[in-house]
């Protein structure tokens, strides 16, 4: 054999072994979500906002549904409609969803940034097992709560992708969508979201 062909193959033997050992940990997730992260650092992916008197983007400004029952890290139901009135960050996201992991820190942010003014957050956990969900919270330091569905999801916060973003105003109107990964740390976004009260 060939010393360059035995190179390639004793490198592309490692990588594999890389991969394999990532993906048996579970750290595959992580990593591509740390990847992930420097592309939600140029912009490309940021949810398009606009002012608050053209309403905006992605979305039709159709009534939402506050119909459906949560469950947060307590174990306690909670209803949507309690929170009628303030502005609500809907995020469906999951464990093992990469560009779910990669937008984490920046809606940690976000949450930082806001948490005393009228917006409520419902980071809505998809992932099979909600107690994976609630030790990856606790892991990374994230003090938002967390929620799963109780029973089922209205039709029009289903998604074919995660994570999915959706923004209620106070007047109880869906104000934006957004699918996929975004950077909800910006000074736009936030100025977006506190206009919506």
């Amino acid at each position: 054999m060939k010393k360059k062909t035995k190179r390639t193959l004793i490198e592309y033997g490692i990588m594999a072994a890389v991969i394999l050992t990532l993906y048996l940990t579970g750290l595959h997730t992580e990593v591509i979500g740390f990847a992930q992260r420097g592309l939600l650092a140029t912009g490309l992916m940021n949810p398009k906002t606009e002012a608050r008197a053209n309403k905006v983007s992605d979305s039709s400004g159709e009534i939402a549904d506050f119909n459906f029952e949560l469950i947060n890290s307590a174990g306690e139901t909670v209803s949507l409609e309690q929170f009628k009135g303030k502005v609500i960050f809907m995020n469906l996201w999951a464990t093992w969803c990469p560009p779910c992991i990669a937008e984490m820190p920046t809606i940690q942010k976000l949450y930082h940034d806001v948490k005393n003014e009228n917006v409520e957050f419902i980071m809505l956990s998809l992932d099979e097992n909600f107690e994976t969900a609630k030790s990856f919270r606790i892991n990374k330091g994230y003090d938002f709560e967390i929620y799963r569905v109780a029973k089922g999801l209205p039709q029009m916060y289903h998604s074919s992708s995660i994570p999915t973003t959706f923004v209620i105003d106070a007047e109880g109107k869906l104000a934006m969508t957004h699918k996929g990964m975004a950077d909800y740390s910006t000074k736009k976004f936030k100025s977006f979201l506190l206009d919506l009260q």
